[in-house]
């Protein structure tokens, strides 16, 4: 994908994210908890969206290129009426994405990551928007599949910058010479990744041997590597006790 692609989903994936959130808050209604998110509200779900677009909007805005000061960095406080925090986030969003769009994916500015660019974050927030519009969806009913392209992006940025960072946040074992393979059924892609000590590698369209390969559409796999799915929802081939065991190599944040 690129910049303008991102551009797009991440619009249409906020004004899904906020149809979810008005379904849910429905006023008169007991707030719906997020199954996908265990001990969050659907307002939880919007106010922790919502600071990290105002965060990051902060970060961009200032073209930051180291982290930002807390004791510099004032934040609003969401209001707590439906209404109103449903427009908060929506407000927060248009201001991120016009930045983005502003900015273009070249603009050297603070990540947490290797790559400090702007680009970084669009594609980080794309995803992760995308994500949270799954669980806003499933606390009132059956979520929608992420959009193929994006899924399939998701994939990739799960191995390429997910995963390392991960391991490097917590106390992961080393690799023992694990070999998975997650293969795309909806589309050509699959990625080999082998765990070698502390390190990571990537064999993309690999067809060396591999322990265990799971199988499913682009938006499952995405899905499954962010803990929404579980491996029932893969066709998995090779050695099934070897799936859970990803997530201890590759410890939930």
């Amino acid at each position: 994908m690129d910049h303008s692609d991102r551009i797009s989903c991440f619009q249409s994936e906020a004004a899904a994210f906020e149809k979810a959130v008005r379904r849910a808050l429905d006023p008169g209604e007991p707030e719906p908890a997020v199954p996908s998110c265990p001990g969050w509200s659907v307002s939880d779900l919007v106010v922790h969206l919502g600071g990290v677009h105002r965060y990051l909007a902060h970060v961009l805005r200032e073209r930051l290129t180291t982290p930002p000061d807390p004791a510099g960095l004032s934040l609003p406080e969401p209001p707590a009426d439906p209404e109103g925090l449903t427009q908060w986030f929506a407000e927060g969003a248009r201001e991120l994405v016009d930045l983005l769009k502003e900015l273009g994916p070249d603009t050297p500015v603070w990540t947490w990551a290797p790559e400090q660019s702007s680009g970084f974050w669009l594609r980080m927030q794309v995803i992760e928007l995308a994500v949270h519009r799954w669980d806003a969806e499933s606390a009132t009913g059956v979520p929608g599949p992420l959009d193929p392209d994006l899924a399939a992006d998701a994939v990739s940025q799960t191995f390429e910058v997910m995963a390392p960072a991960r391991r490097s946040w917590r106390a992961a074992p080393a690799g023992k010479g694990e070999r998975y393979r997650f293969r795309r059924t909806d589309g050509p892609e699959s990625w080999t990744v082998v765990f070698s000590a502390d390190e990571i590698l990537l064999e993309p369209g690999s067809t060396a041997p591999v322990d265990v390969e799971a199988a499913g559409s682009a938006s499952t796999l995405a899905l499954f590597l962010w803990g929404r799915l579980t491996a029932p929802a893969l066709k998995i081939t090779g050695d099934a006790t070897l799936l859970p065991h990803w997530f201890t190599l590759v410890p939930p944040v």
